[in-house]
């Protein structure tokens, strides 16, 4: 379970709509409805099926949202070859890009060729990934992204191994001074389990079918911000 006593911690919440679980014949809409609900960033899951059994969408599309909305768009890269397509993604109006440790054998590089475009660069790490990778790369970070379901499809069973993970990871942090960087998790988190994920240590909550799985799809973004108690 969570340290309750990181609840204290003057840290802002984020909401991050998954995009991957609304109707994409609707997705102008969507994105009102999460402007309106007051949703700090938009997540894009760019799927590949290669680095996971699925394919979703391209920098086309990235393109379009970029068109409709002023909001971050978070492009979380689950592709081999990232470096490949990064360029693109940059320059089709992501203005966060994250990639998997998993993916990318030379992640410095990686992670630099992100911000060379101006962009923050995250990297992504899977369940059962040691945190210990991040040692080498935890200075050039913007954040890291923990996945609390196994990456490739929406609607999974959120995994409580999380919470210590993002405990362990804020530590971590601390340690190396780089209290500026912020944790994002993806996967499963709903309006009942939000605030002990925050009280854990993690900053920006993507939600896909939490979010897009009501039906008033504002008012619970609304009431994730709420749950936590700490959105200033």
């Amino acid at each position: 379970m969570p340290n309750q006593s990181s609840a204290t911690n003057p840290r802002r919440i984020r909401i991050a709509p998954s995009l991957l679980s609304t109707d994409f014949a609707h997705l102008a809409e969507a994105v009102r409805a999460c402007e309106d609900g007051g949703a700090d960033v938009l997540h894009v899951d760019v799927m590949d099926g290669h680095f996971v059994p699925n394919i979703t969408i391209g920098p086309v599309v990235v393109q379009s949202l970029r068109k409709i909305t002023s909001l971050p768009l978070d492009c979380h890269l689950m592709i081999k070859h990232a470096d490949t397509f990064i360029p693109a993604f940059a320059e089709a109006g992501a203005d966060w890009i994250s990639v998997h440790q998993e993916a990318c054998p030379h992640l410095n590089r990686t992670v630099n060729l992100i911000k060379s475009f101006g962009k923050k660069a995250g990297v992504v790490l899977n369940p059962a990934t040691n945190l210990a990778v991040l040692e080498e790369i935890i200075g050039d970070v913007d954040y890291i992204l923990l996945m609390s379901v196994n990456p490739g499809f929406g609607g999974q069973k959120f995994i409580p191994s999380l919470f210590d993970r993002a405990e362990r990871l804020r530590a971590m942090l601390d340690a190396h001074g780089r209290k500026d960087v912020f944790i994002e998790a993806d996967g499963g988190i709903t309006l009942s389990n939000i605030k002990e994920i925050f009280a854990a240590g993690v900053d920006v909550m993507v939600s896909g079918s939490g979010v897009f799985g009501e039906k008033d799809v504002a008012g619970t973004i609304q009431a994730m911000k709420k749950a936590v108690g700490n959105n200033e």
